[in-house]
Order: structure tokens, then sequence, then C-alpha cells
């Protein structure tokens, strides 16, 4: 893994939000690199877990992002290995309470409240207004820090 400044990432998360990725993507995309991903593959990866999970408003996108790059810091290779996924369970669980910590949930709907509501999977035009409305650009500034401090090692 290579080395890399955790704040300089957190701000290609969030350009990445204003580039028009989700907010999955935008925080996995501006850690993918350190993995040797390629930006396509990293782009398909991550799209589906955006507006917490495909729009159904769950999990919400940048702390699924974190639990992805995760997998790749605390990887769990052989299915038996029962330290490596307790290892892999425990990072997951101390990003998500930090996250829940700074916002009281990690549940997409409930940080969005009353945006939450859609009756269609189509996404919203990213547009000023829509930037403008939405408080998803901090909960990305707030992931992408949490997950370069995961992948630092500053979490255990």
């Amino acid at each position: 893994m290579k080395d890399f400044n955790i704040e300089e990432r957190v701000q290609r998360a969030v350009d990445n939000f204003y580039d028009g990725f989700n907010c999955a993507q935008s925080v996995f995309l501006a850690y993918s690199d350190i993995f040797e991903l390629d930006l396509d593959t990293a782009k398909k990866m991550s799209v589906s877990f955006g507006g917490g999970m495909g729009k159904m408003r769950e999990v919400c996108g940048t702390v699924s992002a974190m639990s992805m790059l995760a997998g790749f810091r605390y990887p769990v290779m052989d299915a038996k290995d029962q330290d490596a996924r307790t290892k892999n369970y425990a990072i997951i669980q101390k990003m998500a309470a930090l996250f829940k910590e700074q916002n009281n949930t990690i549940i997409c709907r409930e940080l969005l409240g009353r945006l939450a509501e859609s009756d269609t999977p189509a996404p919203e035009l990213r547009t000023n207004a829509y930037y403008e409305k939405r408080p998803c650009a901090q909960f990305v500034e707030e992931s992408a820090r949490i997950a370069g401090k995961m992948l630092k090692g500053e979490l255990e």
C-alpha cells in the first residue's frame, strides 16, 4: 500500500462528490489507487452502494465505502480464518461508531430526513440546488477522514 496524505484524500473525496459521483463512489475512489485498483473497476465496485444502497436509503453509502476499503486493508483470504474476520469486523464497527458519534446514525434515510422521501430509483440531477440542500458532502468528508485513519492503521 502506498503512502498518502489523509487531508488530500478527503478533499479528493469531496471533489468526487461535487463532480457527480455518488457518496459511496466519492469515498471509495479517493483511496482506490492505493490498492492499485484501476479507476473503472473502482467505479463499478462502488456505484451500487450510493443512496444507502441503490437509493433504498439504508446504510449510508459513505459507511459502505469505508467497509469496502477495510476489506482491502484487513482482508479475509481464508474462509476459516476467524481471527482475520474478527479483525475486519472490529474495524468496520469502529468506523461506523465514529461516524455514528458524529451523526447519530449510519442510516441514509435518517441522515437525510425528509430529503430521503422518494418513490423512484432515479437519482436526482446534480444541480447547484441539489448540492445546496444535501448534507452528503459533509458525510463524504467525515467518512473519507475516518477511512484514511483506518488505512494508516490509526484506529487499531
